[in-house]
């Protein structure tokens, strides 16, 4: 039996103390599903990739980004067309770290079903 997920990467997220995390914090959680976006429109890193927090109600908070050291593989597969085979989740959380290094991500690849 094949995998339905694979390992991509880990990293932290970025920008978390200028984005919208505070607003959920006591929301997020490990194991918390969370969505990439490209962020086309950012003017300081042409390869943003946006980390989406999506309450129930429909709301939607970007909590943070992936680090500028790791996007530009994820931008270019989202930029063909891909967007929808990452998985993100929340890996870590320690709220006694840098704001920085407070969360931890984990992105899986998604097998393209039929």
């Amino acid at each position: 039996m094949e995998a339905k997920k694979k390992f991509f990467m880990d990293c932290h997220l970025a920008g978390r103390k200028y984005h919208e995390a505070d607003e959920v914090w006591d929301k997020l959680k490990v194991g918390t599903v969370l969505e990439l976006q490209r962020d086309l429109e950012n003017r300081y890193d042409p390869d943003a990739v946006a980390v989406m927090y999506h309450k129930k109600n429909g709301e939607d908070y970007c909590i943070g980004y992936i680090p500028r050291e790791n996007n530009e593989t994820i931008a270019l597969i989202m930029d063909m067309g891909w967007a929808d085979m990452f998985e993100c989740r929340i890996s870590k959380i320690n709220p006694e770290a840098h704001p920085e290094y407070q969360v931890h991500l984990t992105i899986k690849i998604k097998r393209k079903t039929a």
